[in-house]
């Protein structure tokens, strides 16, 4: 234990502050990786690499030469094919980096803004719910949407009632989809989302109920539907929905899942900051 104890001391005694700040910056970049591609294609293939690698390492250790072979061969033929699989992630994160929205968290809203922004939506979908206007709204998180966004038309207009029943409009041209939106302002429409491979809904459920759910549950986003059919106005998140909801709900949710966890978290950092200056003196 002495000898241990010994060792780790020679090698704290080693470390400097240009070590401390080269593990950290690795650290982040790695941080900002994977929140890149959680809950992507790219994430899935990571998995798959991991695993062979993993695999490839037990058959050594095993012994199993032609087994272990076959799998360098193989991480050979993948290593040579991956700046091709990953194409598209890879121009993502080059535009994110150039653009600087590699290194945003995301927007945040003044509690102004975020009930200028729920009170726009709610009055959307009441317009929409009485009329039986069908309707997708996506509210991007923590986990980027880069991926579905450019499945649409960029807009980047500013929130508001009036431009969500246009863009939901019946025959218009950005009608079919879903839109986007991060903070206040919608980045695209007419985006295609994915559909969920839940197999125990409802068969009343259509198509956009069920991209709805399948968005929530490949990322954090909290999503918003309104019925073609039915009028009826629902909530997806974490891959289960919430129905025949009202507008105040429809804020209520909104507002706790977009702006007051984040509203707690600088609270208690607030009240972290002042017992700790009240210690000091």
């Amino acid at each position: 234990m002495k000898f241990v104890l010994v060792q780790m001391q020679a090698l704290l005694a080693t470390i400097g502050i240009g070590d401390i700040v080269d593990i950290a910056v690795v650290a982040y970049c790695l941080y900002r990786l994977y929140t890149m591609l959680k809950n992507t294609r790219a994430a899935t293939l990571l998995k798959g690499i991991v695993a062979l690698v993993l695999g490839m390492f037990f058959c050594k250790w095993m012994h199993l030469h032609v087994i272990s072979w076959l799998l360098e061969k193989s991480m050979t033929i993948i290593m040579v094919a991956l700046p091709v699989v990953f194409q598209p992630e890879l121009r993502r994160a080059l535009e994110q980096i150039g653009s600087g929205r590699l290194w945003r968290k995301g927007i945040a809203l003044d509690e102004e803004e975020a009930q200028e922004l729920l009170n726009s939506v709610a009055k959307s979908v009441v317009n929409l719910s009485r009329r039986k206007v069908g309707a997708l709204m996506v509210f991007e998180r923590g986990t980027g949407l880069e991926e579905r966004i450019e499945t649409g038309v960029a807009l980047d207009a500013l929130v508001s009632d009036g431009l969500i029943i246009n863009i939901f409009e019946k025959d218009t041209p950005l009608h079919d989809g879903a839109i986007i939106i991060r903070g206040q302002r919608i980045v695209a429409a007419s985006c295609i989302l994915p559909l969920t491979e839940n197999r125990n809904l409802s068969q009343e459920l259509g198509t956009r109920h069920r991209a709805g759910i399948g968005i929530s549950e490949q990322s954090d986003a909290v999503v918003l539907m309104v019925s073609e059919e039915t009028g009826t106005v629902s909530v997806a998140r974490n891959g289960e929905l919430m129905r025949y909801l009202r507008a105040d709900d429809v804020k209520e949710i909104l507002y706790n899942e977009l702006f007051k966890k984040n509203q707690n978290v600088k609270e208690s950092f607030v009240d972290k900051l002042m017992q700790w200056r009240g210690e000091k003196k």
